[in-house]
């Protein structure tokens, strides 16, 4: 199984929306998580999933952790790290 992983600072424009990610990688096989480690917590979710991406409450600025496992890991990956920088 591939494994990729990325260390990112968020940085969303005003038009973007969290939920367009869980709908972007949606094709993809890869399983892909965001670990936040911000605020003194430690949350980590399944980026396809929205009640995950909610429970992240990230923002502009937030140094975030994305890992991707799957078959399709870095292409996944790649798209995160696109969309959230």
């Amino acid at each position: 199984m591939e494994k990729a992983t990325a260390e990112i600072v968020i940085n969303l424009n005003e038009k973007q929306t969290i939920v367009e990610l869980t709908q972007l990688l949606a094709p993809f096989k890869s399983d892909v998580y965001i670990v936040n480690r911000s605020g003194g917590n430690v949350v980590e979710a399944n980026v396809k999933s929205f009640l995950g991406l909610v429970s992240l409450r990230i923002g502009n600025g937030n140094r975030v952790t994305a890992r991707a496992e799957g078959s399709d890991a870095q292409e996944a990956l790649n798209k995160v790290v696109q969309f959230l920088t």
